[in-house]
């Protein structure tokens, strides 16, 4: 029966009970509530006022007993829009005729479920109605919200001044009512910071309440909690410690993509889907939303992406689901403008590329020392047999001699701590966790005098990671391990700022993952930060062991990878597949049984998943008997474009059982198209035929569960099984062996993959400079020669010892020491040095005094930079065009050394605003500006 009625009692009513509200408790819901008072001429809302009774389906009380919402109902066989506009005029003249504030808005028809913020936002469907408690917070922010574009930004917690520009842009863009938003930062420039300042900024102003930040793996989820303790202590966090069922009690969550989606799949829905005002996605790209993308769904709030993906870089669909435009983020900070900050933001790095014999030429009869010939002849072994690519190793072979040559290389050119004997912090990134651990048994041999304690494996599944005290808490806060051995876990987001050195030995095809993984060394160290064991960072250097560099640039973007269907999808396309077939071949039996199996298969889908209930719609429409009495062309097309994509939400399952299921009915599905008696279709099932039996074949007898079906398994790998095999027969062999594929695997644990002990010998080693400023590192030479002459002739200089000391010296001492530096080496001019030094003023005897540490010397870009910071931390509440301006003027100051009135009203400044300073300040502001400017001009 698909009555209004019918869908109210069995459906809307439930929905509602499960959000809480007792329908029959007139306190909280009113059914059929009568509005009758017309409204006055002068209220615009609605434009038509009504005439007689009208009833609204259910009216939602708040505590304070007066309507709070409006549900307007229609039967599942109407479009649930039918109901907005009448469920706009209910709140509108429910607000006239009971006071108070206006009501939110709802409309459903069901299967899907409308939500209107009426004067905020336009109508969002939604996977569920809101809480009491939902909607009281909702009440409370819209009646207590002040205006973002002059609310102040903490500078303490985020006073750079991207950061404070990436804040302003997303805050303008609310007050714009926008809800999605797409931050790009090059990693190391304060992602999390800047998050934290924009969520104090949004819990002052009252437009938020409750944060959910996503993070893709536990360490960052501490890391995430530390940072949140550290910038908003008096904000409630979850979880706390030894923390397992989610709280209700708390403004700031910090989650794992996969805790929350179990959260959200919980029968028993401990959050509802209005929990969060804001979600913070960290990293986000287009991965996370293929596997976790409910929880978006789910909550459907505002939503703040943070990436540290280069612009040029993002999948098309990660902008189209922040809504920004191709390569237009709402804000963006690139590691070039990091890095060529006056001071820098980030640090530069050097490459070194190193490749060995084998990795490039290979392991082979050619390329093996005749002593290891005649070590494999010993030992049994086939020298012809062994021809591998260097791209196989760690693959198909395993030398151990390889990676030996790669650690010894690294500790010879590893920067290394203030003693000069071990190496600074570093992670080694590994291509597998047994190849992490064959790099640490190496560590462990080659310096057996710091007891295992040198290089410890960093993996993610390994408890002892994780915590205080842990080996990652050890790795950032303590002398010992130097180096983390890392598969994966350390590539992406952990922030430790001592790392000098990352060692690539594994080869990358992600541009994503490559930039990321350079991003764990990128972050400057604070002189007075520096721990005993570290060394002053003004740079960092990779070891690149498989080419990685060169391969970006010949492949900018990495590899594409295509993207792969989940099991669960390519299973129901094969059945989809096989009952079109039957009913073309009129194998009628065969059709009605692969739709019962369908059909089977769709009401075991998740209900609990978000993806599942927004198709409530689609599901509904064939869940009717009738419909599958004749399945039309279009009907195939509905089923594999709208429920085919639906199985992706199917995660608890036997997976080898269901790819052993999905290889049998592909196999049946051929054995249908062999009656066409085209060739092709023969071969294919000859081919399919082979992978089955081979599957088969690898099943141990040995367990007691596979022996009883000893029979099966030995006649289905005789060809008289198949040449007779029938659909029937097929359908047994699935039933029987595919709940048996789990134990197939056992047997073969450890095998095909090549261990060799060879020598291996260093084919070629190239120091590289790359990076935004490729004259880093001759700048750095030219001063770190400088400061050595100083130093070493401070010893019997009397003019130096004098400056040294602290005593006052002549101008023609000071002459004298010039001339004497002069001599000594042609290029040490004043001139030169203030170029390197990059400051325009000083004098020679100036550079002395700071290269002998009696007095700083502020670069003149630095001294331009401070004055900004400071000037935008004392104006927080500028708009984003005013940053930007300010962030053009730096810079055209810092490069020009000077500026002009006249100026400031010409380009670049007019890219702004076409009248200038004058359109984008007012003129107290200008007359601030130019006294700044004239300082730091003079």
């Amino acid at each position: 029966m698909n009555t209004e009625q019918h869908t109210r009692k069995n459906i809307i009513d439930k929905a509602l009970e499960s959000a809480g509200w007792k329908v029959d408790d007139p306190t909280q819901v009113i059914i059929e509530f009568d509005i009758s008072v017309p409204l006055p001429d002068d209220i615009r809302e609605p434009q038509t006022p009504f005439q007689g009774h009208q009833f609204s389906d259910y009216v939602l009380l708040g505590r304070d007993a007066k309507p709070i919402a409006v549900v307007e109902a229609k039967k599942t066989s109407k479009d649930a829009a039918l109901g907005r506009e009448q469920a706009k005029q209910y709140c509108y003249n429910l607000h006239n005729d009971k006071g108070g504030e206006l009501p939110f808005c709802f409309y459903t028809n069901g299967l899907e479920i409308y939500f209107w913020d009426l004067n905020n936002y336009p109508p969002r469907k939604i996977v569920g109605f809101p809480t009491l408690d939902d909607l009281e917070r909702f009440r409370y922010i819209r009646r207590n919200k002040k205006h973002l574009t002059q609310e102040l930004i903490n500078t303490d917690i985020a006073g750079r001044d991207y950061q404070i520009r990436a804040i302003r842009a997303v805050l303008e863009a609310i007050e714009r009512k926008q809800r999605d938003f797409l931050l790009v930062m090059a990693t190391g420039t304060g992602k999390t910071r800047t998050c934290i300042a924009l969520v104090d900024t949004l819990m002052r102003a009252s437009h938020v309440e409750r944060v959910l930040f996503l993070v893709d793996r536990i360490a960052l989820r501490e890391q995430g909690l530390a940072a949140f303790k550290e910038h908003l202590p008096n904000e409630p966090r979850w979880p706390k410690i030894g923390e397992k069922l989610i709280a209700k009690d708390r403004r700031i969550y910090i989650s794992t993509y996969p805790t929350m989606l179990n959260v959200i799949r919980d029968e028993t829905k401990p959050l509802s889907p209005h929990f969060f005002d804001l979600i913070v996605i960290d990293e986000s790209h287009r991965s996370i939303y293929n596997t976790y993308g409910e929880v978006i769904d789910y909550f459907k709030t505002i939503n703040v992406g943070l990436t540290a993906t280069p612009t040029d870089v993002i999948d098309h669909n990660t902008f189209k689901l922040f809504h920004c435009e191709d390569g237009l983020p709402t804000f963006a900070y690139t590691f070039e403008e990091a890095v060529n900050n006056a001071p820098p933001f980030l640090c530069n790095f050097q490459v070194i590329k190193i490749q060995t014999k084998f990795q490039k030429e290979g392991i082979s009869k050619r390329t093996i020392s005749l002593d290891d010939q005649k070590k494999l002849i010993l030992e049994g072994k086939d020298i012809e047999e062994i021809n591998f690519e260097g791209s196989q190793l760690e693959k198909q072979v395993i030398n151990k001699g390889t990676n030996t040559l790669i650690v010894k290389e690294f500790m010879e050119e590893s920067i290394k701590d203030a003693n000069g004997v071990l190496p600074g912090k570093t992670i080694f990134f590994c291509a597998s966790k047994a190849h992490a651990r064959r790099i640490e048994e190496i560590f462990d041999k080659l310096f057996p005098q710091y007891h295992g304690e040198l290089a410890k494996v960093l993996v993610s599944d390994d408890p002892r990671v994780y915590g205080k005290g842990g080996l990652l808490d050890q790795f950032t806060h303590n002398d010992m391990p130097r180096i983390a051995i890392s598969v994966d876990m350390l590539d992406t987001g952990i922030d430790v700022r001592e790392i000098v050195n990352l060692v690539f030995a594994k080869p990358v095809y992600s541009y994503t993952k490559f930039w990321q993984m350079i991003g764990r060394g990128t972050r400057l160290l604070e002189s007075k930060k520096i721990k005993p064991w570290c060394t002053e960072k003004d740079m960092f250097l990779i070891l690149d062991c498989w080419d990685n560099f060169e391969y970006f640039k010949v492949t900018p973007k990495g590899k594409e990878l295509k993207a792969q269907l989940p099991l669960p999808v390519r299973f129901v396309a094969i059945r989809l597949d096989k009952i079109e077939k039957a009913i073309e071949l009129n194998h009628d039996e065969i059709a009605a049984k692969e739709i019962d199996k369908l059909r089977q298969q769709i009401n075991e889908l998740p209900k609990n998943s978000v993806v599942i209930i927004e198709a409530a719609t689609a599901l509904n429409s064939i869940a009717d008997d009738n419909y599958w009495n004749t399945i039309t062309t279009q009907k195939f097309e509905f089923l594999r474009n709208e429920i085919k994509p639906l199985f992706r939400t199917v995660s608890q399952a036997d997976f080898k059982a269901m790819r052993f299921s999905k290889d049998v009915l592909e196999i049946s599905l051929a054995l249908l198209n062999k009656e066409t008696g085209i060739k092709e279709e023969i071969e294919k099932f000859d081919t399919l035929k082979e992978g089955l039996i081979e599957q088969i074949s690898e099943l141990p007898l040995a367990v007691p569960m596979v022996a009883r079906e000893e029979s099966l398994i030995t006649t289905a790998q005789k060809n008289n099984y198949w040449a007779n095999c029938t659909d029937a027969a097929l359908d047994e062999l699935a039933e029987k062996l595919a709940p048996l594929m789990k134990f197939r695997e056992q047997q073969n644990l450890g095998e095909g993959t090549i261990k060799l002990d060879l020598t291996d010998v260093l084919h070629n080693k190239e120091k590289v400079e790359f990076g935004p400023q490729h004259e880093a590192v001759s700048i750095t030479r030219y001063r770190e020669m400088v400061e050595e002459l100083v130093l070493e002739l401070t010893n019997s200089n009397p003019i130096l010892q004098k400056i040294k000391n602290g005593n006052d010296i002549t101008d023609e001492e000071a002459d004298d020491l010039g001339n004497l530096l002069n001599e000594e080496h042609p290029h040490i001019t004043e001139d030169l040095l203030r170029k390197v030094y990059k400051n325009r003023k000083a004098r020679i005897i100036q550079f002395v005094r700071h290269i002998l540490g009696i007095e700083i010397l502020a670069s003149f870009p630095d001294t331009v930079s401070k004055a900004f910071d400071q000037f935008i931390a004392q104006h927080s509440n500028l708009n984003s065009r005013q940053l930007e301006f300010l962030r053009l003027l730096k810079n055209f100051i810092i490069e020009r050394e000077k500026i002009e009135k006249r100026d400031l009203i010409q380009s670049p400044f007019t890219v702004i605003h076409p009248q200038g300073i004058r359109g984008v300040f007012s003129p107290a502001e200008i007359n601030e500006i130019l006294e700044l400017t004239e300082r730091l001009a003079a």
